[in-house]
């Protein structure tokens, strides 16, 4: 059984080459290209954008695999590239525009420059193991083992195309704090910090309505205003370390921890209050979560190999069990959803699970997925169709990052479905 917390690996540093292409497409029938061109001076520094400048050629190089290859390949993903440059662990994926980004246990995030997945270049080396990140428009957020959160501005006028330009506290935040006793919590024996401050590594983070939220060891979960990257709150969340976070559109916030548990939080009259408790397998660490988009199901992956989904009332306060599948052999470390109804579970086994998600909630097995040579980390899906399916994304404890594209029909084993619902 794989526990809440892993040992950090050391990375060293690596020289990276820079590559122009264009950006990536996120509109319905892209796929990626080999095609690179150059860049006008006059580029904003607003984040990434969409073009329209190579969707043809996606399409039809798209079309040109389809046709060349037999039609049991499918069936088995084979990965359309493993991307190597991380001498650490891969921790966090994330997608910028035409950028993907991968962290790792090691101290810097890489660049993969979209349609070429070339690596475009490197940054935050010597600010610590990085756990998590996420992207607002042209910032990039990333959480730390040592307990910071760093801000990153995507700019095309610099040569340092990420830059850093805050870190959480800020030094505004911790000065107007600092000075009042009031201020500081008990952290451990002897020792305090202020409310604003985790007192562990952050193991997550997630964004909602002017929000980012991040979870930590430390079993707290702290709410910063985007605007002015101020902590408004500091919340005792659960028993033990917090693993994952997600939000859903309707502004709830779901926190998974190693207490076997997961909490609904709901902002109200400028405070977060506990709106429900999704109760998992009994001393069962919850290593991650996700929620539909429509925010009526939430689904989390255990360390015992399973996922579990829930079904909230209107008001989110009563929650019924409607699925538990037994997914995989060994720990679900990470888990996303893509396109409204497929579900992928990334498992200490080294193997991702695909599963369909029904109406009801239920989830029955779409495919598996087997590559990588280490546990996998983390996951991310693009945010739309290509090419009649999506791709995926992951990173793993091999070092390598593996891109997948998943089809949206089923293979010859599709109609034999591994039923997840429950009946009583």
């Amino acid at each position: 059984m794989l526990q809440s917390k892993q040992k950090s690996f050391p990375l060293s540093s690596m020289a990276s080459p820079a590559y122009t292409t264009p950006l990536l497409s996120e509109s319905s029938n892209s796929i990626i290209s080999t095609t690179s061109s150059s860049r006008s001076s006059s580029e904003s520094e607003e984040s990434p954008e969409t073009s329209q400048r190579f969707q043809d050629f996606q399409l039809l190089d798209l079309q040109l695999k389809i046709s060349r290859t037999p039609i049991s390949c499918f069936h088995s993903y084979k990965s359309l590239a493993v991307l190597s440059g991380h001498v650490g662990t891969v921790s966090c994926l994330a997608l910028c525009g035409e950028f993907i980004l991968s962290a790792s246990q090691g101290k810097d995030i890489i660049v993969w420059q979209q349609p070429d997945l070339r690596q475009f270049t490197k940054f935050g080396t010597g600010d610590g193991s990085v756990k998590a990140l996420v992207t607002i428009g042209n910032n990039v957020f990333t959480a730390h083992q040592d307990s910071r959160i760093r801000v990153w501005k995507v700019s095309r006028r610099s040569e340092n195309v990420f830059r850093l330009i805050d870190t959480l506290p800020t030094t505004k935040d911790y000065l107007g704090k600092f000075m009042k006793q009031s201020n500081y919590v008990q952290t451990r024996r002897h020792h305090k910090k202020l409310w604003i401050e985790h007192a562990d590594s952050i193991s997550c983070l997630a964004v909602s309505n002017g929000y980012i939220y991040s979870g930590s060891w430390d079993k707290s979960l702290k709410v910063w205003r985007i605007s002015d990257l101020k902590c408004l709150e500091s919340i005792k969340a659960h028993d033990d370390a917090i693993n994952g976070l997600v939000a859903s559109k309707n502004g709830v916030v779901y926190s998974a921890s190693a207490d076997g548990k997961i909490k609904a939080w709901k902002s109200s009259s400028g405070t977060h209050s506990l709106k429900g408790i999704l109760e998992g397998h009994k001393d069962v660490s919850l290593n991650s979560v996700v929620v539909s988009e429509d925010g009526v199901f939430v689904y989390g992956g255990g360390s015992d190999g399973y996922v579990i989904g829930w079904v909230g009332n209107k008001n989110l306060d009563s929650w019924k069990l409607i699925c538990e599948v037994k997914a995989h052999e060994m720990a679900v470390l990470c888990m996303c959803l893509m396109m409204g109804e497929f579900l992928c579970s990334g498992s200490a086994d080294k193997s991702i699970c695909i599963w369909k998600r029904e109406i009801n909630g239920g989830l029955f097995k779409f495919g598996v997925i087997k590559g990588h040579e280490g546990p996998v980390k983390c996951l991310q899906a693009s945010t739309g169709s290509v090419g009649g399916g999506f791709m995926l994304y992951s990173g793993s404890l091999d070092k390598s990052l593996r891109v997948w594209w998943i089809p949206k029909y089923g293979g010859d084993g599709d109609e034999k479905k591994d039923s997840s619902l429950i009946t009583k």
